[in-house]
Order: structure tokens, then sequence, then C-alpha cells
């Protein structure tokens, strides 16, 4: 009678596809070489499948073989998403919170909110990881994340999303720019200005450039960056200009000359949270901190008159 499969088995056959080598794989699982050709052969035996041709010496996975793999690394794949799940739960458990913010955020803002959140739930271990907010949004949805703050909206079921510090976008340029003698800045004022922009795929791009095609302007554009603080840096150093959300803006206020920009472009960052959340009591906490220290901020924006 045929054996039963064991995950032992399995594990080498799929350590060997991964690997490449019989020897690599044994490395990884940390037994000996004949120790991983036996469970091999064993696996093959009792399958009654031939998983790998022996090719001067190596072995070399048949069809079978890589059928076999397609289907153990779904497997695999599965018990990952329940050692994420048992994390979760741990996470809850043991006080954990972890944060996702996208870089404008990641400085004095994000450090207010968690310093907030701690003020009321002391000995709460927090992991704060700034990202993109693609990479905040998968991390969400797969549960390496419990909360997230970014700019570009969310159209996701799993995840709820709630706009703040909604304000129009303001035209930014040296303190010594021939631009900074006006008042409001249009985008005709643009044409043939050296523009710094975010990188095409960003939301604050296509909601720029989709503003200033519609009135027959495409920017100049010599520079793409991807963080804010670092396109904030080199308008101040004389690049260029560009269009930011203030509060991207920080402390570079006394370098910039921050003008306003008609018609208006509104930007909103948003604060998300998976709807399911299984850690809702720390994440309560947190958002409802936030929610605290954005609305003070957006009270203290300047008016651009």
């Amino acid at each position: 009678m045929a054996r039963q499969l064991n995950l032992r088995q399995v594990e080498a056959f799929k350590a060997v596809i991964e690997h490449g080598t019989v020897s690599r794989a044994a490395e990884v699982m940390n037994v000996s070489q004949p120790a991983i050709s036996k469970l091999i052969a064993h696996l093959e035996q009792d399958t009654s499948l031939r998983l790998f041709e022996r090719v001067k010496g190596r072995l070399a996975p048949t069809p079978y073989g890589m059928r076999l793999y397609a289907e153990v690394d779904r497997i695999f794949a599965g018990l990952r998403q329940v050692e994420n799940a048992v994390e979760t739960i741990r996470r809850d458990e043991q006080g954990r919170l972890l944060i996702g913010v996208m870089p404008a955020l990641s400085g004095s803002f994000i450090e207010r909110s968690t310093a907030a959140f701690l003020a009321r739930q002391p000995g709460v271990f927090c992991s704060v990881q700034s990202r993109s907010s693609q990479w905040i949004t998968e991390g969400l949805v797969t549960r390496k994340l419990d909360v997230g703050l970014v700019i570009a909206p969310i159209d996701n079921p799993y995840i709820v999303a709630e706009p703040m510090m909604g304000h129009p976008e303001v035209f930014i340029a040296p303190l010594d720019h021939p631009l900074a003698a006006k008042s409001v800045i249009r985008p005709e004022d643009l044409i043939g200005q050296p523009f710094i922009s975010f990188d095409p795929d960003s939301h604050t791009s296509q909601r720029t450039t989709a503003t200033l095609s519609a009135h027959g302007v495409v920017p100049n554009t010599t520079m793409v960056v991807n963080v804010s603080p670092t396109l904030c840096e080199f308008v101040a150093g004389g690049a260029g200009v560009s269009l930011v959300h203030p509060l991207v803006v920080g402390g570079l206020r006394d370098r910039l000359a921050i003008r306003r920009f008609e018609p208006t472009i509104q930007l909103d960052f948003y604060l998300c949270r998976i709807r399911d959340s299984r850690n809702a009591r720390l994440v309560d906490a947190f958002m409802e901190a936030t929610r605290e220290v954005a609305a003070g901020i957006s009270r203290s924006m300047p008016a651009m008159d």
C-alpha cells in the first residue's frame, strides 16, 4: 500500500525546484544531500509520478513536476496568508499597531499623531513605515498594516478611507523668481517655466497635468521626483517651479515663494483602515488622534489671498 505524502517530502520537492540543486536545497533545509535525495525518491514512489529527470547529475523537473509545483506553491501561498492572519491576531493581543505613511506626511505630522495616540494608549508598540500610497494600500489589504495615510483615493471594498486636510494646490518657486511678484498664478504663467513634477503615475501629478492640459498648457517638465521633501528642496534651490499641497512645504516656507494657484486643484490626504480590522480598538484610537492633529493643522494653514 502506498504511503501517505508527508510535509517534509513536499518541502524537499519545493526546495529543489526553487533553488535548482539538491545541494542548495539541503543547505536551505539544514539537512544532508542524501536526505534530500531520499525524500524526493520517496515522493516519486508514493505519487507514482516521475517528477525529475536526472541530467548530468542534476535534477531537472519534468512536466509532471512543474504541474505539481504549481499546486504546491498555491498551497504554500495559502499558508502564508494564514501566517499573516496569525500575526494580526497576535499583534492585537500584544498591543501592536503597524502604520503606513506616505513620505509627505512622514515628518512632524506622523510624529504628532503617533505621540497623541501613545499619550492615550501608553505601552503600545508602534511600527511606522514610510512607503508609497500603492504599497500602503496593498499592506492594508494583506493585513501587513493596521492603518495608512495616503494621498490617492482608494477604490477597494475592503478599505475605509476618509479625507482629511483637503486644500487646493499652491504654486511654489524660489524666493527671487519673477513669478513671486504675482499674488495669483494661472496656467499660462507656467508656459516655458522649468517645472518639477511628481512621478507621472502619481495621483498628484495626474490631477495637475489634467488641469493644465484643460487650459492648453503642457508643463516644461525638467525633473521628476517621487517624494515631496525632495521636490521642495529642488524648487528652493532654484531648479524650477511646481504645484503642491501646502502641507508638504513643511520647514521650507522661509525659502520658498508660495502663491495661490487658479483654477483650484483640490488635493486631499486619506486616513485609511481595513473595514473589518481585528485591531479595532487601537486603530480607532489612532484615527481619532490623527483626526485631531489634522484638524489643528488645517486651521493653522495660512490662507492664500
